[in-house]
């Protein structure tokens, strides 16, 4: 589990990493299709206002 919303952020763009090598090997509109989907929920969650914390 995430320590603070730096360290959870961090794991948010390595989804968004992984999404993007799969997106390039990829040719099925499908997967394709699904890869979208979960990327706006990922940055959704990466770019919510206000921030998980409040300091």
């Amino acid at each position: 589990m995430p320590n603070n919303e730096k360290e959870y952020n961090g794991y948010l763009f390595d989804q968004l990493s992984i999404l993007e090598r799969i997106e390039a090997v990829t040719n099925d509109e499908a997967v394709l299709k699904q890869i979208a989907m979960e990327r706006r929920q990922i940055e959704r969650k990466l770019y919510q206002k206000p921030p998980l914390v409040s300091e």
